[in-house]
């Protein structure tokens, strides 16, 4: 027998069925639409207007209308239907998208060349600029749908905060319970958004088509010949109807390349132009006077008045579920996070039985409440939380660009006079976006930067502190063949199973070294287990398991996951029995953990306040027992003392 060996899959594990795509072409397009397209699908409720009465505002005339529909039009050409849905989402990790997923595509390329830390250090802070996104998208769209009321009825403007803080709080309330059956609803109701806001634009062009004369881009260019500065600082208002766009790409593992590209191009792109447009129109066919009022609230205005109640009540629904879509994005992201080594072990919930894909992680969803519930408070309206939003999406895409030209040269083998002009094109719409949207930091817009500040501050405290204790652990680890020949014969063996859990896939794991120092026995089967979580979505069940008989009943086990999977360690082992010495009985078997504690060092390699964060984040993680689904009344944790 080989050293090492991988076991035959079985059919005991499915193998890679919770990311496999399922169903039609046409069907997984529909449910993208309910699901993927929320956030980008309510930026009409404040992207236009935030343009003419926003921090700078502009004057509300033909010439400023048609440059500001015009940049509109391009920007979602140029940034979402052709470097996101187009290109990005051709940069898929077997299947799956993200920034987090981007860099895993990249690091087994590059990361060993000279600057490849920096490539991991760009994708690190891109997901950390996610979280202050996701807390503001739901507090401005939520917002921005109740303060439709107040076109209703003037008098309805001090409902308006309470009645989006208990929506925004029964939202997070519902996530415990799982959103497997309203999210059932989600696809049609979006539909019916989409249809009505297209619907509703269309009518608006057919009046006024002189619209339509901004496709062409030359009133885009005129708007900057026009006003230079006041249309530069009016991109940071621009932008916000592309926000969203990095969110397609990373929920591009859920449906599939193919069906969201077909929703996308086929009906939410298309339905989001006719309404834009429409709400120009509408302005240029308004009497000066009228156009003033109406460019308060344009998109209900929209609407005759009869219908704005109604147009108020669906826009809610649609922003509550675009919130839904964005706090499952920060749950997703934050497993991948995990798994990835970014962040410590937090407690995951499964609320499907189904699909594996619907998590809840308590800590995250409390803490975005907090946050969301304190913007309301604080910005009061969705024009004032409308300077904090755009500088974490901009933010974002600008660094997706640079891991763009990264993936271009480093994985797909481009020539650089190719990747060059493509990605320099690119850079110079991202980054205007960036920079308009950093005259905003006085604003607000310093808000969702500290979110990402303190978030890429914790990742990589967390990442360097636990590659820095592993390098501290095997500097004294003693070699496994070494142990086992020494150990059959010094200890008392004793009936069972005893799994010593191990981070390193080499040397003896402390909690089996003083296992044998204070008990002073063994098993007569005792398997070193390591996870490795791989750089990949999902590993295939023929490659899960790989084992060593190294004599004597000793085994080095190693569980291959990638880091979109569930670690279920004792499913895991149901394959490994037959080749690890028999089948694991779990009420024969016990599993060893070690639990470290850090000690201040003489010569640390972090700053002392960094090992004062790493030593919180350790104490305050999810044991490994729950982590691995270890069975509670199987687990013993043996202490160990780690100097970094």
């Amino acid at each position: 027998m080989s050293d090492t060996t991988s076991p035959p899959s079985s059919a005991q594990e499915p193998a890679q069925s919770q990311h496999g795509h399922s169903g039609s072409k046409a069907a997984l397009a529909v449910g993208a639409i309910g699901i993927v397209f929320g956030d980008i699908g309510t930026s009409p409720l404040y992207a236009f207007r935030e343009t003419f009465v926003g921090p700078h505002p502009l004057a509300v005339d033909t010439p400023h209308v048609l440059g500001v529909i015009s940049l509109i039009f391009w920007s979602m050409t140029l940034v979402v239907a052709i470097q996101y849905v187009s290109i990005l989402m051709r940069a898929d990790n077997k299947g799956q998208g993200g920034s987090l997923a981007l860099v895993a595509l990249i690091s087994r390329s590059v990361s060993k060349s000279k600057y490849g830390w920096m490539a991991i250090l760009l994708g690190v802070f891109a997901t950390s600029l996610f979280y202050g996104d996701s807390m503001i998208t739901p507090a401005i769209s939520v917002l921005s749908a109740v303060e439709g009321l107040t076109v209703v009825d003037q008098g309805l403007q001090r409902y308006v905060i309470p009645i989006a803080l208990v929506l925004l709080i029964f939202l997070f309330l519902l996530q415990r319970r799982g959103t497997a059956k309203v999210g059932a609803l989600f696809a049609p109701v979006m539909i019916v958004y989409f249809s009505v806001i297209a619907l509703l634009g269309a009518w608006q062009i057919i009046k006024t088509p002189e619209i339509l004369w901004a496709l062409n881009p030359y009133h885009a260019v005129n708007f900057f010949i026009l006003d230079g500065w006041l249309a530069f600082l009016a991109l940071g208002s621009v932008v916000l109807a592309v926000t969203g766009s990095e969110a397609l790409y990373s929920d591009m593992g859920h449906f599939g390349r193919g069906p969201m590209r077909l929703s996308w191009f086929g009906f939410v792109m298309p339905c989001l132009l006719l309404n834009y447009f429409g709400q120009g129109a509408m302005i240029i066919g308004l009497p000066p006077e009228h156009a003033a009022q109406a460019n308060r609230s344009p998109f209900f205005f929209l609407a005759d008045e009869q219908y704005r109640l109604p147009l108020v009540l669906l826009a809610t629904v649609a922003t509550f579920i675009a919130s839904q879509a964005v706090i499952s994005g920060a749950f997703s992201i934050t497993h991948q996070a995990i798994q990835m080594g970014y962040i410590p072990r937090l407690a995951i919930r499964h609320t499907s039985e189904t699909e594996g894909g619907q998590i809840y992680i308590p800590v995250v969803n409390w803490a975005l409440m907090i946050a969301v519930i304190i913007l309301v408070l604080t910005f009061q309206n969705s024009s004032n939380l409308a300077s904090a939003y755009g500088i974490a999406v901009t933010g974002a895409v600008t660094i997706d660009t640079l891991l763009m030209a990264i993936l271009f040269v480093g994985v797909w083998k481009w020539k650089w006079w190719y990747a060059a002009p493509v990605v320099l094109v690119f850079l110079i719409v991202d980054g205007a976006y960036f920079a308009a949207n950093l005259t905003k930091v006085p604003q607000g817009g310093w808000f969702p930067l500290l979110v990402g500040f303190i978030a890429f501050l914790l990742l990589t405290t967390w990442a360097r502190g636990r590659k820095l204790m592993r390098e501290r652990m095997s500097e004294h680890a003693l070699p496994m063949e070494i142990f086992a020949k020494s150990a059959k014969n010094s200890a008392t063996r004793v009936p069972g199973t005893a799994i010593f859990m191990a981070s390193q896939s080499s040397g003896v794991p402390s909690a089996l070294l003083h296992n044998i120092k204070h008990n002073k026995v063994l098993h007569e089967r005792v398997v070193i287990l390591t996870v490795d979580i791989q750089d990949v979505p999902y590993v295939d069940v023929s490659e899960r398991c790989e084992y060593k008989d190294m004599g004597d009943g000793f085994y080095r086990a190693v569980l291959h996951y990638g880091f979109m999977e569930e670690t279920d360690v004792p499913t895991g082992l149901k394959n490994m029995g037959l080749y690890c010495g028999g089948d694991f009985e779990m009420m024969h078997t016990s599993f060893f953990l070690s639990r470290q504690t850090l000690l201040p060092s003489e010569k640390p390699a972090m700053h002392i306040w960094r090992e004062k964060i790493f030593a919180w984040m350790l104490t305050n993680a999810t044991s490994a027992m729950d982590f691995f689904k270890l069975p509670t009344n199987r687990v013993v944790e043996l202490g160990s003392q780690v100097e970094i």
